[in-house]
């Protein structure tokens, strides 16, 4: 299990980088019973005058979820996220989940995240949600830190 001792503040959260194709979109619909057709339908998108099907929001809240439990395993709990949307993301473009530790507690750290759009050079195209901020509890749900 993490502990206080193996984190401190100002260090790099591994980023997790996914393309995001319309086969995932079409599944991820599926398992959230979310079928609004701008994420998956060409004639609807095309009608709403919109480059591509639009990435689902949740999508992101997903993988800043998934960023965090990659790098600390399943003995964390994410007790905590919120995240701002600031620009739409179209099947097939490719995002990085980015973050850093703000703070270290006795049992929880407290992360920055971001998610950004890939552009051709590997670089932040642009910023697709931001500011996102997660708190892990270092153990279980009802564990230390669930205060």
């Amino acid at each position: 299990m993490t502990t206080r001792a193996d984190h401190e503040a100002g260090e790099v959260v591994p980023p997790l980088e996914r393309k995001i194709g319309l086969a995932d979109m079409v599944a991820y619909a599926g398992a959230t019973w979310d079928w609004y057709r701008l994420h998956y339908d060409p004639e609807f998108v095309k009608a709403a005058k919109v480059p591509g099907p639009v990435v689902d929001g949740q999508v992101f809240g997903a993988l800043l979820v998934e960023q965090i439990q990659d790098w600390l395993g399943p003995q964390c709990f994410v007790h905590r996220l919120d995240f701002t949307f600031k620009a739409l993301v179209f099947a097939e473009e490719t995002v990085r989940c980015e973050g850093v530790v703000t703070e270290v507690g006795e049992d929880y750290l407290v992360l920055e995240q971001r998610v950004v759009v890939v552009g051709p050079d590997g670089e932040a195209a642009r910023v697709a949600a931001a500011p996102a901020r997660a708190k892990v509890l270092l153990g279980t749900a009802d564990g230390p830190g669930a205060r």
